[in-house]
């Protein structure tokens, strides 16, 4: 499964929200429709959205009709604007925009239809290469996959969440691939049930064992012994690698510690932001109640009932034994290794 793809003058997206009954794809044919299927999360999980955003600048420099050069930039400005907007903690977004906007800068194209090639060029560039850096964090990450194991995960990150492979389910595909004795259990990552929806259906495809568990399971699966390792991604890595994920990634590091069961992070350097020096720092995204008041649009709590809806949490650095890169395996004291990453 593919999370979006480039159609000639428009961005196609599997809208994520149907999943696993329907396979819907969205035909994005401007920028705002691109904003709208990012915070819907009909297109999710940081990388992927970061090159959804970068395909909706492209298509910003589409919707442009005139032949001012000045104009168009004027125009993508607020495009990017709109982009940037829509979720607030994964740093990749905003990475990658920013990449588009210093190619932009840097190439000085003279014309509109110069410009226009320029964006959907790198765009494409920027999916090919997140497509080769995941398959780089699954090459590194299988090293610390014992032959035997038993793997917990959360929320979904993988070919859903990037575009193609994935990185903490990436690490666990590439462990299967060579071989490996591997049983995955997958956390339904309350509220909105990605790791139910996405992740096992993502391993039941690919023949990876899985068995789905409620999210307050994790503790005594840990306590069975059923569990020797602990993978999930990351939306946003501060200098000394605290780390925001999907709300429950706290809950289950911590878990893991008390259990003497190793925690890492799977992610690539976009989801670095290396003007934060920790995780304090990092905006955490409040969404709707109804989120949680609601299952399929029916409601399940009494009405008027307060709600905080967190859609991330932080992990301290020091519950970590690696945060696994396209460049390799960092390991504390994570302000050096993350250093490092930061100066290449």
């Amino acid at each position: 499964m593919r999370a979006l793809r480039w159609d000639g003058d428009c961005l196609v997206i599997l809208d994520q929200t149907k999943l696993p009954g329907q396979k819907n794809y969205l035909r994005c044919i401007d920028h705002r429709q691109v904003a709208a299927a990012i915070c819907r999360l009909a297109v999710r999980g940081a990388p992927a959205i970061g090159v959804a955003a970068a395909y909706g600048l492209a298509l910003g420099g589409l919707e442009y009709k005139g032949k001012d050069r000045k104009e168009l930039l004027d125009y993508l400005s607020c495009v990017r604007q709109t982009l940037a907007a829509t979720r607030p903690t994964a740093v990749n977004l905003f990475w990658a925009l920013d990449q588009i906007w210093t190619q932009l800068e840097q190439a000085k194209p003279k014309s509109v239809a110069e410009i226009r090639r320029l964006l959907i060029r790198e765009a494409k560039a920027m999916e090919q290469k997140d497509l080769e850096t995941n398959l780089a964090i699954g090459r590194h990450g299988n090293n610390v996959v014992p032959s035997r194991a038993g793997i917990l995960t959360h929320c979904n990150t993988g070919a859903l969440a990037t575009c193609g492979y994935g990185t903490a389910l990436g690490v666990i595909r590439a462990a299967h691939q060579a071989g490996k004795d591997i049983r995955v259990f997958a956390g339904e990552t309350r509220p909105l049930l990605q790791g139910a929806r996405l992740t096992v259906l993502e391993l039941m495809e690919d023949g990876i064992p899985v068995t789905l568990i409620t999210d307050s399971m994790a503790g005594w699966v840990m306590y069975k012994g059923l569990v020797n390792m602990v993978i999930f991604g990351a939306d946003r890595i501060a200098r000394n690698g605290d780390t925001a994920n999907k709300i429950g990634s706290y809950s289950l590091a911590v878990l893991a510690k008390e259990h003497d069961i190793p925690v890492y992070v799977a992610a690539p350097r976009s989801s670095f932001d290396f003007s934060l020096s920790c995780g304090q720092e990092i905006p955490i995204e409040e969404r709707a109640p109804e989120e949680i008041t609601q299952l399929n649009q029916s409601p399940i709590t009494p009405a008027g009932a307060k709600v905080f809806n967190p859609a991330f949490d932080i992990t301290p650095h020091r519950y970590l034994d690696g945060i696994i890169t396209e460049a390799g395996i960092l390991r504390p004291p994570y302000e050096d290794s993350i250093a490092v990453v930061a100066a290449d």
